[in-house]
């Protein structure tokens, strides 16, 4: 497989910024170009111009070894258009998160890493390929940080300013970083959230309940599976049609609702019936949900995954979703505005369903935040979901652990499933979201699956893999990464790292370390964000992506980034004072000074 399908025209063929001047690829079978970076054409047409991008599939390198082809294959994936939001503007998720600064920087990595040897790291400045370094091979490929600025100028405004000026782009988490894999990697995340809530408030299961959220873009378009896996019925709010009819395409969304009548009619009947059933409806959430709780409708649980984090991508009150984005432009100070305006409606609304005795939670887009800053003084009354719900995993060393299969073969997905199965056959919780996934999951772009593993379970997991590699049970390489929302990778005060024992919400110190240990250990590629999920000035956060590619140096280096990584997540939790923390610590040989015993003195023995 190429680089691009070509067209048959007898010019310049191109995709995903490669070009070919004759009948072939722009690079033949197994042979590398070794022509300097000036002498390779590109791509700089305008991206209404552009083929589609799709990664390459298949065991044919387009550059000079798996963890470049693997950074590449996975910066095209993030832009295939089965997996990004809005492609042509280089969007992958979250309102704004983009995978390159613009078409000629996409270009330009693309071009850097057919040529970059073993030996050199590509960093990469919010989206903008700016240097190749000499280092080494247990040095990562590529080095990213992304939408990174000074406290004092880390504002929306700022931040708008400057990306005006062409220096910088949000990164969000995953895009910048280039391990996206659509949908479901965060549906395993909100699968557990909403299991987490059954078994605190309905025994166990969501059957015979109504979730009532809004939000079907890259992130929150999990939460209608994620309802029904666990029995529940849900009632998705999106203002942009595209969106739920792209759920529903794949597979994320049962049905379409015209109206919140009909809504509310299809919910209640599938609740009675104790069926799971997912629906969507056409609205602005800041009138939807508020006309709900007027209505008195029956509502179970509530959050949100709405793009607040960014106030220019909520739809304000009185506001046409086709005008959306033109008055953003035109007046983005009105239009934040309004935007907060709104929120404040919807929070105050979510507070409504909580006094009414419904299980509400923010799902860390930063929207109680947004209707703090319009004036509503209730909007903390409900809490985030991480200490409400997920943080004793990450005491564990918990997090989400996603991988892709390069091959694009969905056999080789499969062969990892029974991997996984077979690695931890007492995790009764696992197996059967694994089960789930390879019956209800619908693949966007590369083959990929995700699951929460542990300290301790990620490492043997991502040798497990290699060594499937290295015996050909699986045909080509795997890239193994996760979410920025991990158990140690984050500085979030409205999100992960919210409601801390000790006071330390806003410690960044944590996801600099993290960082620097996945490339002291051996990771592929890291990235260090700021904004991530919750919006600029509110998060900094790390990531990290390493290639199993079946040799014995990528097992070295498996083997000490999937026990580093996570073992951060352990190291944090401990250091701020949580017991189960400490008990991992102990039980796991997880060394951290200052938790463990004092010497005894100048007399004692040693």
């Amino acid at each position: 497989m190429r680089l691009a399908e070509w067209d048959h025209a007898p010019r310049a063929r191109v995709e995903g910024g490669l070009v070919a001047d004759d009948g072939g690829s722009a690079l033949d079978d197994g042979a590398l170009d070794n022509r300097a970076p000036r002498d390779r054409a590109f791509d700089n047409r305008a991206s209404g111009d552009r083929a589609p991008i799709r990664a390459p599939r298949g065991g044919t390198l387009n550059t000079r070894g798996w963890q470049q082809e693997a950074a590449l294959r996975m910066l095209m994936n993030n832009l295939d258009p089965e997996v990004a939001e809005h492609p042509e503007r280089l969007v992958v998720y979250g309102g704004s998160g983009k995978a390159a600064r613009d078409w000629p920087s996409y270009d330009a990595i693309v071009r850097e890493l057919t040529t970059l040897r073993a030996d050199e790291t590509l960093l990469v400045q919010s989206g903008r390929p700016v240097g190749v370094m000499t280092t080494h091979e247990w040095a990562p490929r590529v080095l990213i940080a992304n939408s990174n600025l000074v406290g004092d100028w880390a504002t929306w405004p700022e931040f708008r300013r400057l990306e005006r000026l062409g220096l910088t782009m949000y990164g969000q988490m995953t895009a910048g970083s280039w391990i996206y894999i659509g949908t479901q990697g965060i549906l395993q995340g909100t699968y557990e959230t909403f299991a987490a809530v059954a078994a605190k408030r309905f025994g166990g299961s969501l059957a015979g309940t109504i979730t009532l959220t809004a939000g079907l873009g890259g992130m929150g378009g999990a939460q209608p599976l994620a309802v029904t896996m666990n029995g529940g019925v849900a009632i998705c709010v999106d203002c942009d049609p595209r969106s739920v009819d792209r759920r529903i395409g794949h597979r994320y969304l049962d049905v379409r609702a015209e109206s919140l009548d009909e809504a509310l009619r299809l919910a209640y009947e599938a609740r009675d019936a104790r069926r799971p059933l997912s629906i969507g409806v056409v609205a602005n959430a800041a009138e939807a949900v508020p006309a709900l709780l007027a209505g008195g409708a029956e509502i179970d649980i509530v959050t949100d995954q709405t793009s607040a984090h960014d106030p220019l991508a909520y739809l304000p009150l009185g506001v046409a979703f086709e005008d959306m984005a033109a008055l953003a432009r035109k007046d983005p100070e009105g239009f934040t505005r309004r935007a907060r305006e709104s929120m404040a409606r919807h929070v105050e609304a979510m507070v409504g369903f909580q006094d009414a005795g419904a299980e509400v939670f923010d799902y860390g887009n930063s929207i109680r935040g947004e209707a703090s800053l319009a004036g509503y003084a209730r909007a903390f009354d409900f809490p985030g979901f991480v200490p409400a719900y997920i943080r004793p995993l990450f005491c564990e060393g918990k997090g989400p652990f996603r991988w892709a299969a390069l091959s694009g073969d969905p056999a080789d997905i499969a062969t990892t499933d029974r991997a996984i199965l077979d690695l931890f056959p007492d995790n009764e919780p696992l197996a059967r979201w694994i089960r789930m996934a390879g019956e209800r999951v619908r693949f966007q772009g590369l083959p990929a699956r995700i699951c929460w593993l542990g300290y301790g379970e990620r490492d043997r997991a991502g040798e497990r893999f290699n060594d499937l590699v290295a015996s050909g049970e699986i045909s080509a390489p795997i890239v193994i990464g996760r979410d920025h929302l991990d158990c140690g990778s984050v500085a979030s005060p409205y999100r992960e790292t919210e409601g801390m024992l000790d006071g330390s919400d806003a410690i960044a110190d944590w996801p600099l370390l993290n960082a620097m240990v996945n490339v002291a250990s051996g990771a592929s590629w890291v990235s260090i964000h700021h904004g991530g999920g919750v919006g600029i000035g509110r998060s900094i956060h790390a990531g990290q992506v390493t290639v199993a590619d079946g040799t014995p140096l990528a097992g070295e280096k498996i083997r000490r980034v999937l026990t580093n990584d996570p073992g951060m997540g352990v190291i944090r939790h401990v250091d701020a004072g949580y017991d189960r923390a400490a008990e991992v610590a102990r039980e796991r040989g997880v060394r951290v000074p200052m938790a463990e015993a004092e010497p005894a003195g100048p007399d004692a023995d040693v």
